[in-house]
């Protein structure tokens, strides 16, 4: 099984926080599409007659297309890949995109997921991050999605500054009131070149407290589980049967597609990506050359990713696995590495496998880097 992950590469407005490849400007979205379709086209041998699970619509601000050229695209899947009956489609979404009209208009499309970019029900929040919605449009195109759609999955940031613990819970109880099946939230991370990252080196806004964000992780953890929630990945939620398809592809090391501009490819032995650039990716697809780079992965590589993504994952490292996928001395290196924090609770074997303790979970991607291994022999 894999999945098809396509970029569309436009928004409205820049969110402060937001490092990803995007435009605010459309001029080129017509010819970009057509782009998308040729690419789809272009690489239909690449994932070895394996089948379509997922077809994701990731941003940017995929919401921006229209029925019509969301269909083209998904029909250009159909007509050069097989798929299984009935795969989950996820349309990415903004608030302000979704009005009860376009909402219906979806519903009657092959899209079957919804993932909304809410980020917080409070009007400063909105503000200080320069997204495009207000709190009313949030929640006004939550109660028309869910009328139409039963796989509705939410974003939330936390650790914001100036969030407090009580704003946060708050936050998690309205996104709650809306019973839907799926919810991912993410700390606030200051990446670097953002406008974020330039208005706290001002002193504009206050930089982000770690150790709050830890906090607000836990006051995450136990509302939504107690909630009947499962924390299947660190940042995702989901009740049982709504996992999302797609983001679990990447946390079981599945293969997938990436189409567009920056967008990245997987397929077990190496990685791609390509170029994040909308006009050299426009000039380069139609000259039917790929703009993309390749990096072929070594068995170290393969071995510190399976680490990184199992740690964050209830599925864990599988320490059989480990052995007979890199061998005695790989296993017994992660072990090695690993006793600091078994002893110190935030790791622990379980059914031979490695997992991250609740007090561990929101450290798992540091201590994970600490597992790595480089230029093993």
């Amino acid at each position: 099984m894999a999945g098809i992950y396509i970029h569309i590469p436009f928004c409205k407005q820049a969110c402060y926080y937001c490092d990803f490849h995007f435009s605010t400007s459309l001029k080129k979205k017509d010819e970009l599409i057509q782009c998308l379709v040729k690419e789809l086209q272009l690489r239909k041998n690449e994932l070895q007659n394996d089948t379509i699970e997922t077809i994701y619509f990731g941003g940017g601000t995929p919401s921006l297309l229209n029925r019509v050229e969301l269909e083209l695209l998904v029909n250009t899947v159909y007509e050069n890949y097989p798929v299984i009956i009935n795969p989950e489609i996820t349309l990415e979404a903004n608030p302000d995109d979704l009005s009860n009209d376009i909402i219906i208009e979806l519903s009657d499309s092959p899209i079957n997921r919804l993932s909304i970019g809410i980020q917080s029900f409070f009007e400063r929040d909105l503000k200080l991050m320069n997204r495009a919605h207000n709190k009313n449009e949030a929640k006004a195109c939550l109660s028309a999605a869910t009328q139409y759609f039963n796989n509705i999955s939410i974003d939330l940031i936390y650790g914001i500054p100036g969030l407090s613990n009580e704003e946060w819970i708050t936050n998690i109880e309205t996104a709650l009131s809306f019973n839907v099946p799926h919810i991912s939230c993410y700390a606030l991370t200051v990446e670097p070149k953002t406008a974020l990252e330039t208005f706290i080196k001002k002193g504009i806004i206050d930089n982000v407290d770690d150790d709050l964000a830890q906090e607000q992780f836990h006051i995450l953890v136990d509302k939504l589980e107690t909630s009947g929630f499962v924390n299947y990945e660190l940042s995702n939620f989901g009740k049982p049967h709504f996992f999302s398809k797609n983001n679990s592809s990447y946390w079981l090391g599945k293969s997938y597609l990436g189409i567009g501009p920056s967008a990245h490819s997987f397929d077990g032995d190496q990685r791609s990506w390509n170029v994040s650039n909308n006009t050299k990716y426009i000039k380069s697809i139609q000259k039917n050359k790929l703009p993309s780079e390749i990096e072929i992965l070594t068995a170290t590589d393969k071995f510190n990713e399976y680490v990184m993504t199992g740690l964050r994952t209830i599925w864990g490292v599988s320490l059989k696995k480990v052995e007979n996928d890199f061998g005695t001395n790989y296993k017994k290196y992660l072990l090695q590495q690993s006793e600091i924090y078994i002893k110190e609770q935030l790791l622990y074997i379980d059914d031979d496998k490695l997992l991250t303790t609740k007090k561990g979970k929101f450290l798992s991607d540091g201590i994970a880097s600490n597992l790595f291994k480089i230029n093993l022999v």
